[in-house]
């Protein structure tokens, strides 16, 4: 890795944290459109640099989520008997979804990622008002299913599953900062398992940079959780002073212009 590739990593920690703090958006779906395109000009085999994007996303995930679902934890705000229903079919989800992946050539892979960004950027755009939640909280039947499928999406994107979980976890019937808590602090499993099965079904493949462990890019796991930890409390700051709406809805036509290139580039 050249000093370029350790700036660019380092910004892309830089902008993922940021954001995060700024918008609430989760880093993946900065790190992974950013990820393929320095994995591309670094030469690294296309077949796999796809894959290895959302692999290493993953496991900048772990730390970054540890550390958010902490802080929710030291407040009280996560509801861990939900957790604990979520959590385990998340990681087969998880260990589905990375599967899923390992199956799926780099275009499709690309082709699943930009309908998620198109997903994020509209979502954005149009989010309405939550209606009324029903009182009753998910049963095991229903945690179940949607545990699995969020795991799955989440480990075939890159992401801890934030997007998701929160919606259904409000629609159920949960607070919205008791959701986002809890979502938070299901973000890890998802990580652990999604980051582990990307090892596994990358393992001896050929192609693979120097540094790597199956679809794991440890110096850009590294330089991402460098930059990206003290950045997020910088967004954070930054919500209370930029006209955060009106930056949203940017951020969200800049996601949809990803989107675009994704899908028809």
């Amino acid at each position: 890795m050249n000093w370029f590739e350790l700036a660019a990593y380092l910004g892309a920690g830089i902008l993922a944290g940021s954001l995060a703090g700024l918008l609430g958006i989760g880093g993946g779906v900065v790190v992974v459109p950013i990820l393929v395109w320095l994995f591309s000009a670094a030469g690294f085999a296309a077949d796999w640099s796809f894959h290895l994007a959302v692999g290493t996303s993953l496991a900048t995930l772990i730390g970054t989520g540890s550390a958010s679902a902490y802080s929710h934890h030291r407040r009280g705000a996560v509801r861990w008997d939900l957790v604990r229903g979520l959590a385990p079919w998340m990681v087969m989800g998880a260990g589905i979804g990375a599967a899923g992946a390992w199956l799926l050539d780099a275009i499709w892979l690309r082709r699943i990622f930009g309908l998620f960004q198109a997903y994020v950027g509209l979502s954005m755009l149009f989010k309405r008002a939550p209606g009324e939640a029903p009182r009753t909280l998910p049963g095991t039947p229903r945690m179940a299913l949607a545990g699995t499928g969020i795991g799955a999406l989440s480990a075939l994107v890159g992401i801890a599953g934030g997007l998701l979980t929160v919606p259904f976890l409000t629609r159920s019937g949960l607070d919205l900062r008791r959701a986002i808590a809890t979502s938070a602090a299901c973000g890890p499993a998802i990580a652990v398992a999604g980051a582990l099965g990307f090892i596994v079904v990358g393992w001896g493949n050929e192609g693979l940079p120097p540094g790597s462990t199956g679809f794991v890019y440890w110096p850009a796991v590294a330089s991402i959780l460098l930059a990206g930890a003290p950045s997020a409390p910088l967004g954070a700051r930054l919500a209370h002073t930029l006209p955060v709406p009106v930056i949203k809805r940017i951020f969200a036509v800049l996601v949809l212009v990803v989107a675009a290139k994704l899908l028809f580039g």
